[in-house]
């Protein structure tokens, strides 16, 4: 039995922060039924296609373990549907533009009197204020949430993240919404609304950075390489490039072969606790024991030589032979992996979290899977849906309708 099995999920969601959620919902067992226009479908199914009549990976890779229906809403017969799907399904999940379900007729008080047991999940890009009527993206949001600001080099321009953390960052926060407020459900017997807005999402994960906002106001952020380097700070929370957010001094550095392989690096943390291993391994036993570098407090001002200092060692050993070295003394250190190396990595496709799908369009292609593994609910990753593929399937098996009916659905131009 799968974790979620049994619980239906009307999707209506699009593009990334949404189709996020409700992939990570099929994974665990929910029957996710995503809700299309005839004909036109999800606007990634066409975006940066890469196999020319076939749905792009930016579809294929949000939308496994799904059900497609297509259905036009604005059809009289259409809505006659939807509100059947309403009155079945357990989840809706929604990123449309604020006000959009209103216009469609299916505003919060009419889903409650089909359903009242309906929990209605939405990503927006702000939350209730000045902004939330705006439209927002995935680099929007990082930079409406406190990311950009502070990522980036202190002379440089704020910087985005490669990481899509405003789009599937959020669609992750909705989904733990959506699964408390079944837990909720099972004890209230009602529904109720969930939102996820993207600048909230963002800024609860670069909350470290509102955390040194605070330790700002009390004066310099000593673990910054600029407090080292005796660069003023201003009022709010700066860029600080590679340096560790932890507390403990940490950098990228260059790796050998970084000539000519971009990815030749390494993340290496100057742990208080691991100092003395770091000067042998280094070839500085003379930092062992002098003052001036023995505690964390005397090395601050002192960063730029030492890692200085760690990256003309660095440079004589590949990012792996790093690793091999350090991790058994404790010193912890991370490699800089490239797409490739990852999508070659033979552990993350014993764990699942790579995956080869096949698809009847496309053939195979690789995919991220599930990224939470439960030990008593396995993930098999199945691919993404053609557009519509369920729709007769979906109206008799799960809305009951007959195959006269089905015809006469069809007749009316509603799916």
């Amino acid at each position: 039995m799968k974790a979620l099995e049994g619980v239906k999920i009307l999707d209506f969601t699009h593009v990334q922060s949404g189709p996020t959620c409700t992939q990570l919902l099929a994974w665990f067992g929910a029957d996710v039924i995503k809700v299309e226009r005839p004909g036109v479908g999800d606007a990634t199914r066409k975006q940066l296609v890469d196999v020319e009549g076939a749905d792009s990976l930016y579809f294929t890779m949000l939308n496994h373990n799904k059900r497609s229906i297509t259905l036009n809403s604005k059809n009289e017969t259409g809505k006659e549907v939807l509100e059947r799907l309403v009155k079945t399904c357990d989840v809706m999940v929604e990123n449309f533009a604020p006000g959009a379900l209103d216009r469609m007729g299916f505003s919060w008080e009419r889903i409650q009197e089909l359903n009242p047991r309906m929990i209605m999940a939405s990503v927006k890009g702000f939350g209730p204020g000045p902004y939330e009527d705006c439209k927002v993206y995935e680099n929007v949001a990082q930079c409406a949430g406190g990311s950009a600001s502070t990522t980036g080099f202190l002379d440089g321009p704020p910087l985005v993240t490669g990481a899509q953390i405003g789009d599937s960052g959020t669609g992750l926060h909705l989904a733990l919404g959506i699964v408390t407020a079944l837990f909720q459900r099972e004890k209230t017997g009602r529904g109720q609304k969930v939102l996820a807005a993207m600048q909230d999402s963002v800024l609860n994960l670069s909350r470290v950075k509102l955390r040194d906002q605070q330790r700002l106001e009390k004066g310099p952020l000593t673990e910054y390489s600029q407090y080292g380097e005796g660069i003023p700070f201003g009022e709010a929370t700066p860029r600080a490039g590679n340096d560790s957010g932890g507390g403990q001094p940490g950098r990228i550095l260059k790796c050998k072969g970084w000539e000519t392989d971009p990815n030749a690096y390494t993340y290496f943390i100057t742990q208080a606790a691991v100092w003395q291993p770091i000067c042998d391994v280094i070839g500085a036993p003379e930092w062992r024991e002098d003052v001036s570098y023995a505690t964390p407090p005397a090395r601050l001002p002192k960063l730029n030589e030492i890692f200085g200092r760690i990256e003309q060692w660095t440079m004589t050993k590949t990012k792996f032979e790093v690793m091999d070295i350090c991790n058994p003394l404790n010193i912890p250190v991370g490699p800089i992996l490239s797409m490739k190396e990852l999508a070659e990595e033979p552990s993350l496709r014993d764990t699942g979290t790579i995956v080869e799908v096949d698809h009847p369009e496309r053939g195979k292609y690789l995919s991220v899977g599930c990224p939470v593994k439960l030990s008593d609910s396995d993930v098999e990753v199945e691919r993404s849906p053609l557009l519509g593929e369920h729709t007769d399937e979906i109206l008799s098996k799960v809305l009951g309708y007959s195959a006269e009916e089905i015809s006469s659905i069809r007749e009316s131009g509603a799916v």
